[in-house]
């Protein structure tokens, strides 16, 4: 049996690291397969007082922030926990930024301090350079076991005051959004918010001691964060965290190191079900599909196939990850439900910003201890995100059922409007999905003068599968009736996505 813990409210990370370094100092939290090695609670939290000591000699203050670029692997973890839990915020950084986009955030994030990898260090020279900054990089790999060195800032004195324990309110993370439609945002989260939602999560999925989790996403993503690496602190389970995703290694690397849950995204999914060759161990309990709705085929598939159920959840990086999820109890689960609120509170609000009757569709709005303290320097957009009341505005268009459960339909500035009629984009992925040869598929609406917008499909074939316009559009004939089958199909190698493996539709429509 897993013995569980009651998952408990702390007020920071600094302080949830100590409580579980004295509970137990041996006990391995993550595992590092490309080096074999092994962090323990203990080594964890006293490597954050070290690097405390170090920041502080070096002339960092309280909650100022120090940027991290790097892949996943022990390291990273260690710098990323290790800076909240010193009172400083921590700023990861997507490693799939383009280079206006990184330029951006070192220069808005009022970054002190730079960690990178030797793969790295160009791009951020070149970053620093163009934005006129004056920052120091700091070198180390991934999956080092050691804490690299700090040289002292021209701010620094000899008599560096150690930095306090920081506050459950404080700052602890700034993640910055994709910014596919315009200027990436800078999300600001406390301890409290990030120590609220590892508790959550815990408790949703009943997790434990003896439960230990693959870390398939970046932790510059923060479903990769908060749910890989810092729930696994709140219920004393354990992470194994290689440095790359791999398809073909995923249930080798899971059998081996005795993993009893996944959390993946949808993505992940795909490609676990076009591997032919992918068998599943004994002992996962169950696997979680965050980030990005679920296709309902790709759901049953993956369970039909492996014979382990899939949980699906919703969250945003503005509430540090989950918001919504589906029980535990397979029975209660609902395919293409996105599940209940968790941790949080939820409803549907109407264009009046009036709440609507269950089974009607509208923006929903969250209420919460995890949602976001606000948008890094920006008060106006932090103010127009929530409503007059207080609900955070999620921008995802979708209902609630009878029993609760909510339901996703599309993003309101994704939705099709075609001759005066909302047609959700997700609606017509799904169709197609259900033709045997489409291995994903993405609907836009594109003007037209005489509907305002017709529907365009992008389509990537499952492996060397026949398939034409002629049919997926007899195809879609059948599934969606002539008014919402696409106008025009165009076949691409991939869609583009961002770090979560959310499909950015608005980037289809993008020449360049």
């Amino acid at each position: 049996m897993n013995a569980r813990l009651e998952p408990q409210a702390f007020g920071s990370l600094a302080a949830l690291m100590a409580a579980r370094a004295a509970q137990w100092p041996d006990k391995p939290y993550l595992l590092a397969p490309d080096s074999g090695h092994a962090l323990t609670f203990g080594a964890l939290a006293a490597d954050a007082g070290v690097l405390g000591e170090r920041c502080a000699a070096a002339g960092l203050e309280r909650g100022q922030t120090v940027s991290v670029y790097l892949p996943n692997g022990e390291q990273t973890a260690r710098l990323l926990l290790g800076i909240m839990a010193c009172g400083l915020v921590v700023n990861p950084i997507n490693l799939l930024c383009q280079p206006a986009q990184l330029r951006y955030i070192l220069s808005h994030s009022d970054t002190r301090l730079i960690f990178t990898w030797p793969g790295g260090k160009a791009a951020i020279r070149e970053a620093l350079r163009e934005a006129g900054l004056d920052v120091p990089v700091v070198v180390t790999t991934p999956d080092a076991t050691e804490l690299p060195a700090l040289h002292a800032l021209p701010s620094a004195t000899q008599d560096a005051r150690p930095l306090p324990p920081p506050e459950p309110d404080a700052p602890a993370l700034l993640m910055y959004t994709s910014g596919t439609t315009g200027t990436p945002k800078g999300v600001l989260l406390t301890h409290r918010n990030l120590a609220t939602n590892g508790a959550n999560v815990s408790r949703e999925h009943a997790l434990g001691p003896a439960d230990r989790v693959l870390a398939t996403l970046p932790l510059y993503h923060i479903n990769g964060l908060v749910v890989t690496a810092i729930a696994p602190l709140v219920h004393g389970g354990s992470v194994v965290m290689p440095m790359r995703f791999s398809a073909s290694s995923f249930w080798h690397d899971i059998a081996r190191h005795g993993c009893t849950w996944l959390n993946v995204v949808p993505t992940i999914i795909a490609y676990l079900l076009n591997d032919t060759d992918g068998k599943a161990p004994q002992g996962v309990r169950f696997c979680r599909s965050a980030s990005a709705a679920l296709p309902p085929e790709h759901h049953r598939a993956f369970e039909d196939r492996f014979g382990i159920g899939v949980i699906e959840t919703m969250g945003m990086t503005e509430t540090a990850a989950p918001a919504f999820s589906n029980p535990l109890d397979p029975q209660q689960r609902r395919i293409g439900s996105i599940g209940r609120p968790s941790g949080t509170r939820a409803r549907v609000l109407g264009r009046d910003g009036k709440a609507l009757p269950d089974g009607q569709t509208g923006e929903i709005v969250l209420q919460g201890e995890n949602v976001m303290a606000g948008y890094y320097k920006a008060p106006d957009v932090t103010r127009d995100a929530f409503t007059h009341d207080g609900w955070l505005r999620t921008g995802d268009l979708g209902y609630r059922d009878a029993d609760g459960y909510f339901y996703i339909t599309g993003r309101a500035k994704e939705l099709i409007i075609k001759g005066g009629e909302n047609i959700a984009p997700r609606e017509i992925d799904e169709a197609l999905l259900r033709h045997p040869a489409v291995l994903e598929a993405a609907a836009v609406g594109v003007p037209d003068p005489a509907y305002g917008q017709e529907i365009v499909a992008f389509v990537v074939v499952r492996g060397a599968t026949p398939c034409d316009d002629t049919a997926l559009r007899a195809h879609c004939l059948r599934e969606l009736g002539r008014y919402k089958t696409p106008k025009e199909f165009r076949f691409v190698a991939e869609l583009p996505r961002g770090p979560s493996g959310k499909v950015q539709r608005l980037r289809l429509l993008d020449p360049a």
